[in-house]
């Protein structure tokens, strides 16, 4: 007797539809098609909207993008553009921009430019060679010329946490300055005097805000004795430097606000290769709250920047951009928290 196995049969690909999408969301097709459409979404609840969203998402579901590409001249392509691919900083910007535009039918094209100018403007132009629907850009820099260059060519583009100088570009940012203040006071809370800030490059509009809101936050606090190290990237090992180069002058400072989370892990490493604990010897904040923050020994009190919530609404803002909406010079900026760990403690008397 013979019998048939299909148990490890592979069932054939099957493209979603929108009809798989409105089962799922149990709602009307026409309304799934609404709520996927930048043009009509506002004929559609909020609620609605993230349900079809998720139900699309759930299902494989994006809109025929060869066809619409026909029929509106479009790639159906967004390129995103990213300072350092190995920072765990831009991860969720990227889940956050994949889950606005993929239910839209568009592919991101994501390029790496290692913060080096000349790689910026070869990854720029190979997008544009594409012919990219719009860009998302994260690399900005305050002497930026390449994106004053696009601006000017009537590109679109959509800054993301770092603006672009002078170029008159949309933003979406977190709250650099309310960041700062909130760990300044969290460290003055708990009877720290004596502060360093670790600060990253001065070019990057990000740093630059920290470290401006740093030196107002002393001025709010006159019995500070406050120091600022600039350090050359934002990266582990300049924090490691940084901090060695602090250390060396001779009593460390009893707190330090790092410029990130990763300037903040050099800091502890270059503290734990003099013997100096943290924190029972020095306290430590660092700032975005990248993944793996929680992990560190010890946990790092840091400020939460809602990247994935940024990468979101930067999508959203270059599609509306793309549908034939007006942006005009405008910047969101997004609420920061402080993540109170155990990186932090009151200062050895």
């Amino acid at each position: 007797m013979k019998y048939s196995d299909r148990s490890n049969e592979v069932e054939p690909l099957r493209r979603a539809t929108i009809d798989d999408v409105a089962k799922l969301a149990k709602v009307h097709k026409a309304t799934v098609s609404r709520a996927l459409n930048e043009r009509k979404k506002h004929q559609v609840s909020p609620a609605t909207i993230d349900k079809v969203e998720r139900a699309a998402r759930q299902v494989g579901y994006a809109p025929n993008a060869l066809a619409r590409g026909l029929r509106t001249n479009s790639s159906m392509t967004i390129g995103v553009v990213l300072p350092d691919i190995t920072n765990p900083f831009f991860p969720p910007m990227v889940r956050g921009i994949e889950n606005v535009v993929s239910p839209r039918g568009y592919t991101s094209l994501l390029v790496n430019t290692d913060g080096d100018k000349a790689m910026e403007r070869t990854a720029l132009s190979h997008l544009i060679d594409r012919r990219v629907d719009g860009l998302i850009v994260a690399s900005g820099q305050r002497d930026e010329t390449v994106l004053s260059e696009l601006h000017k060519a009537g590109t679109k583009v959509v800054l993301l946490n770092r603006d672009a100088g002078a170029v008159p570009y949309p933003l979406v940012r977190g709250d650099d300055g309310a960041g700062i203040d909130l760990a300044v006071e969290h460290l003055v809370g708990l009877g720290h005097r004596h502060i360093l800030h670790l600060a990253g490059p001065a070019n990057f509009s990000t740093t630059s805000k920290r470290a401006d809101a740093f030196a107002a936050a002393c001025l709010r606090h006159p019995e500070l004795d406050a120091t600022v190290e600039r350090v050359e990237s934002l990266t582990a090992r300049a924090g490691e430097e940084g901090m060695n180069v602090v250390l060396g002058r001779g009593t460390p400072p009893t707190a330090v606000l790092a410029g990130n989370d990763l300037i903040a892990l050099g800091a502890l490493r270059a503290l734990r290769a003099r013997g100096l604990r943290c924190p029972a010897d020095v306290s430590i904040v660092g700032f975005n709250d990248m993944p793996f923050a929680e992990d560190f020994s010890p946990p790092l009190t840091t400020v939460r920047v809602p990247t994935e919530l940024m990468g979101r609404r930067a999508a959203q803002l270059i599609l509306e951009w793309i549908d034939g909406g007006s942006l005009d010079q405008q910047t969101v900026v997004l609420p920061v928290s402080l993540v109170d760990r155990e990186s932090t403690a009151p200062p050895r008397s």
